[in-house]
């Protein structure tokens, strides 16, 4: 009958008024009417933004005003009393240097602090609170949402594969450090085969979503899920670099045909398993035959595709795990069957997906190779940073066509497909780049507030999901259509575990698996 375009905002009450003008030719007029106006949904981000703005400006005013003498001392006068001068003879944080009475214990703690990349603990604990905000819901704004299926890239897409990314360069650095202290690869084995044991006990017996079908049994066991995924991707990746770590090749002290290459060449069978990986994946992704679908179909299924293929939710990932997990110990209730109106059960963890998720960790494995090959060598360590998300984005446009659903592979996180993972890198990279020259280069940035979650995260991850539904995280609010109401809820559950992180890491409490 007519077109019309309209922005319409959020709580608005429209009507749509149709007439028809004359019988002859049929000419019909369309007007819209705003009934009830709508609000401006965006005005509780701008307010948490400036409460924030404004405790981070005064925690900096303090900080500078703290870093004059008359100040400082007459503050640790008032907190510690006769301590005073005990106190205001050292660096505020630092050990006490009196040698009668101090405990060496201190002191190796803080050389061990000043060691450690404080851009990798950055890293991660910025991706695990903004994961903890969005699990919190969000303040229930549609671009904290997890996607529907294809596409839709935004900074959330990437707070799990930039979890998998940084624990793949975890990896590199402590399987060194623990090699260095003597231990033999047995011992690492073991440890590793205990870590991952761990990581995926946690995930299916904690952390299962059917508690909220009522007490876990076998009938409704979630066997995926995201710390599964963890253990299960740092048993292979750790088990890789363990198998073919080569003396003297993180030192320089090997001789390379391509010095260029050196963090890359003394690891080629490394990479030859990777690629079996992905040929893998590649071809169950697109050759295996799934029962009532097309081969090779990467969709949604219910009605994605104009409804022709409803039982067919992720292709060959779905089927897979349907064969071999059963429907009722998968995820039952998927992104997609908001949009899509899907009915089958389907894991964004699920098995096939893993594959991809051991590439993730692979890559954040090479860039901890990266910081070992060069160390101290800043510019060294950035420009490849930066080489390998320029590769990594070019391998994505080039999978992607540059389009959501044009292209060779789409970008899919459920699937975890290939060029999802090529695009995380990419920007993981990038980030990396940016916190590593911050802090650990420029020393501009302590990685504040971030750091503390990062040293904890674990703790701060399982310890969110299982208070999630508890005071003071969550409680009983007068309007629940309200963005302001949901915001300040998830803000504040959010403030509370990094927190909670920082009293931890001032206490030297660190829970590790």
């Amino acid at each position: 009958l007519c077109r019309i375009q309209y922005h319409f905002g959020e709580f608005g009450n429209y009507s749509l008024v149709v007439k028809t003008l004359s019988t002859s030719n049929k000419s019909v007029s369309c007007d819209l009417v705003i009934n009830e106006g709508p609000i401006n949904s965006y005005l509780p981000i701008l307010y948490a933004f400036l409460v924030y703005m404004g405790i981070l400006a005064v925690l900096v005013v303090g900080r500078l005003f703290m870093k004059i003498d008359p100040v400082r001392n007459w503050v640790y006068k008032k907190l510690n009393g006769r301590e005073t001068d005990h106190v205001t003879n050292s660096e505020p944080g630092s050990p006490n240097t009196d040698s009668a009475s101090s405990d060496p214990t201190p002191r190796l703690l803080s050389a061990a602090s000043r060691q450690r990349l404080r851009s990798l603990d950055t890293f991660r604990g910025l991706s695990l609170i903004i994961m903890v905000f969005v699990n919190y819901g969000g303040g229930k704004y549609w671009f904290f949402k997890h996607e529907g299926w294809n596409g839709k890239l935004h900074f959330l897409s990437a707070l799990f594969a930039r979890f998998v990314f940084i624990m793949g360069t975890s990896i590199s650095l402590s399987m060194r450090s623990m090699l260095r202290r003597g231990g033999s690869k047995w011992q690492v084995l073991r440890k590793i085969l205990w870590r991952s044991f761990l990581l995926i006990l946690l995930g299916i017996i904690v952390m299962n979503p059917n508690y909220c079908l009522g007490p876990l049994s076998w009938d409704n066991l979630r066997i995926p899920g995201v710390l599964q995924r963890l253990g299960f991707t740092y048993l292979v990746v750790a088990a890789l670099q363990l198998l073919f770590t080569r003396a003297g090749a993180e030192s320089g002290t090997l001789e390379m045909p391509c010095p260029a290459l050196k963090d890359i060449l003394p690891y080629w069978p490394q990479w030859i398993f990777i690629l079996m990986f992905e040929v893998i994946w590649l071809c169950l992704t697109f050759l295996l035959p799934v029962p009532g679908c097309p081969r090779g179909y990467l969709g949604p299924g219910g009605i994605g595709d104009f409804g022709k293929y409803p039982n067919c939710t992720g292709g060959a990932a779905g089927y897979i795990d349907r064969v071999l997990l059963g429907e009722k110990h998968i995820y039952q209730h998927p992104s997609s069957n908001v949009v899509y109106q899907t009915t089958m059960p389907y894991d964004p963890e699920g098995i096939l997906g893993t594959i991809n998720s051991i590439f993730m960790a692979f890559l954040g494995l090479q860039a901890g190779k990266i910081i070992l090959f060069y160390k101290d060598q800043h510019n060294q360590i950035m420009s490849r940073f930066l080489i390998w998300s320029i590769v990594m984005g070019i391998i994505s446009a080039i999978l992607t066509k540059c389009s959501k659903e044009e292209g060779f592979i789409p970008i899919n996180k459920n699937l975890w497909s290939i060029s999802y993972v090529t695009t995380m890198s990419c920007f993981a990279f990038f980030l990396l780049l940016l916190i590593y020259y911050l802090v650990d280069v420029k020393r501009l940035w302590s990685g504040a507030p971030f750091f503390y979650p990062g040293m904890n995260s674990i703790l701060v991850y399982i310890g969110h999901k299982v208070f999630e539904n508890y005071f003071p995280f969550k409680w009983k609010m007068q309007n629940s259509q309200s963005h302001a109401e949901h915001l300040i809820q998830n803000l504040t559950a959010t403030t509370l575990w990094v927190i909670i992180s920082y009293v931890l890491y001032r206490r030297r409490i660190f829970w590790k698996i």
